[in-house]
C-alpha cells in the first residue's frame, strides 16, 4: 500500500467515525471507522520504516572508475 492509501484510510476513517450519523443495524461504523485509521496510521509508519531503510548508503563503499580506453572500441 502507498502512502497516499495509508492517508486516505486515515481520512475515510475519521469521517466515518467522527462525522456521520447513520444506524446501521449489523454494523458499526464507529468501530469500522476506528480500524480504518488504525490500518492507516500502521501503514504510514511501515512506509515511513522501508523509506528509511532503502536512503541509508553504506559508508566506505567501492568506488567504480571508468578507463578511458573502453569508451572509444
Amino acid at each position: 500500500m502507498s502512502l497516499g492509501g495509508c492517508i486516505i484510510l486515515v481520512a475515510v476513517g475519521g469521517i466515518l467515525a467522527f462525522a456521520t450519523d447513520w444506524h446501521m443495524q449489523s454494523v458499526n461504523l464507529d468501530l469500522v471507522g476506528w480500524i480504518f485509521m488504525i490500518v492507516g496510521l500502521i501503514g504510514i509508519f511501515v512506509f515511513r520504516s522501508v523509506g528509511r531503510r532503502r536512503r541509508i548508503v553504506p559508508q566506505g563503499g567501492t568506488t567504480v572508475v571508468e578507463d578511458e580506453r573502453d569508451k572509444h572500441f
